[in-house]
């Protein structure tokens, strides 16, 4: 026997160095796995997260990814510890929840992926279409169910001109308690988790998104578009029609799409985390203009107990409640009561790259309701050409508010842990692939 630089290696005549050694071991182990349908080692790929200034904890984490294997399921592997976190790849990109990295820190992941036919792990979170509605759930457990077409006025006293669709209702708690509220008696329009305008100039005239009642503008479902499972995430988009009436024929003055994606933060949270990303296009040539008013966007209606005022309460970001959190600049407002006995609420995270970020609020005075207002701080246009975002993060619990966890949350969203994704070319070299 003999030895090549601290490896022993058998044979007459020949001497293996370390990198022969390391090709043939990874070709066998390759041509093993591939035979027997096993996990595979995604040559040599590996993904490096780094925290950055924050402690993380049960993080979504998503960067560019483009998927080379069909009828496969991918995973990530923490060859220190053992640990294996499931990788869902879906388009041109993948997400996993980053359990726990210390601020500065970071950690290295080994990619793996299982070729299967079997379908998408019910255990994960599944997106169902059940008559009108998409209904999403974590585990078993009920998130949210959006409603597509509109479906039938729960009152005869409702006027037709009321019926929408394309909104979220209701919204549950982990507890399988709903927080939200839909055709409230006293404001007919708001639905749960909506979006409309309200104070608009379009050509000449000014079409009222919000207030359909008046009968000078609404917001039509169109379709839905992409729907998706996996143990990850689900979500879908949707897409709306801004339609003004304030001309002699209805004219669509908006296009708008719904982005909607709901993650599994693991067994051991106890809230639900969900993002929409509203995307807003000019259907013509002629551009919007969103006059200063004090509310209009993306509205949150609170439980139907809640318009007892004593029963409800609004915290903000910077400290603020009802008393005076109205018109003021926050990063996330909570509103939250009694449901059942049990307390239940109900957070909305403003991404800073919203338009006016930090967005100021309005908070209703008497009705268990708020939203985001840019159109607080001025006029301003939605050109034609131009595409216009908002970006919200839900977070919903059981229990009183907690802010740390909601900073937590939000320096999260705001600020997500940067990803490098590397091929090993040696056991001492590494080659960046691809940055996120």
């Amino acid at each position: 026997m003999r030895s090549c630089r601290g490896f022993a290696v058998s044979g007459p005549g020949f001497i293996m160095s370390p990198k022969h050694l390391l090709l043939i071991s990874t070709v066998v182990l390759a041509l093993l796995l591939s035979s027997t349908g096993a996990t595979a080692v995604q040559a040599g790929l590996y993904v490096s997260v780094r925290a950055g200034k924050w402690d993380r904890h049960n993080t979504v984490v998503t960067f560019p990814f483009k998927q080379s294997r069909k009828n496969s399921r991918f995973f990530l592997r923490d060859d220190r510890s053992g640990e294996s976190i499931p990788l869902q790849v879906g388009g041109a990109e993948a997400s996993f929840v980053l359990r726990d990295l210390k601020a500065g820190h970071s950690k290295r992941y080994r990619l793996i992926s299982e070729r299967t036919t079997i379908a998408p792990d019910t255990n994960g979170v599944v997106l169902k279409r059940v008559q009108n509605r998409l209904e999403i759930s974590i585990r078993g457990h009920r998130v949210f169910s959006f409603v597509a077409e509109p479906g039938s006025l729960p009152s005869p006293d409702i006027k037709p001109i009321f019926l929408r669709g394309g909104y979220i209702h209701p919204v549950y708690t982990p507890a399988g308690r709903i927080v939200t509220d839909d055709y409230p008696s006293d404001h007919y329009h708001h639905h749960g988790i909506w979006f409309a305008w309200t104070k608009t100039e379009f050509e000449g005239k000014h079409p009222d998104f919000w207030n359909v009642g008046a009968g000078t503008g609404r917001v039509d479902f169109e379709k839905v578009g992409r729907t998706w499972s996996g143990p990850v995430q689900a979500g879908f988009t949707s897409f709306q029609k801004y339609v003004a009436l304030t001309a002699a024929t209805p004219k669509i003055a908006l296009n708008e799409e719904w982005e909607v994606r709901v993650y599994d933060l693991g067994a051991d949270e106890d809230y639900f985390v969900f993002d929409i990303v509203a995307t807003q296009e000019c259907a013509s040539s002629s551009p919007l203009i969103l006059e200063e008013y004090r509310y209009g966007g993306m509205g949150v209606r609170g439980h139907r107990d809640w318009k007892d005022k004593a029963k409800v309460k609004f915290l903000t970001s910077e400290g603020q409640t009802r008393d005076d959190g109205n018109a003021t600049r926050a990063r996330w407002c909570h509103i939250g009561g009694e449901v059942a006995g049990q307390l239940v609420g109900l957070a909305v995270l403003n991404h800073p790259s919203n338009f006016q970020a930090p967005t100021p609020l309005r908070i209703h005075p008497d009705d268990p309701y708020f939203n985001y207002a840019p159109s607080q701080l001025g006029q301003f246009r939605i050109e034609p050409g131009q595409k216009f975002f908002l970006r919200y993060r839900f977070v919903v619990a059981d229990g009183p508010p907690d802010a740390k966890q909601l900073d937590r949350i939000w320096n999260d969203y705001a600020y997500p842990p940067r990803v490098w994704m590397f091929r090993m070319k040696s056991l001492f070299r590494r080659k960046p692939v691809a940055a996120g």
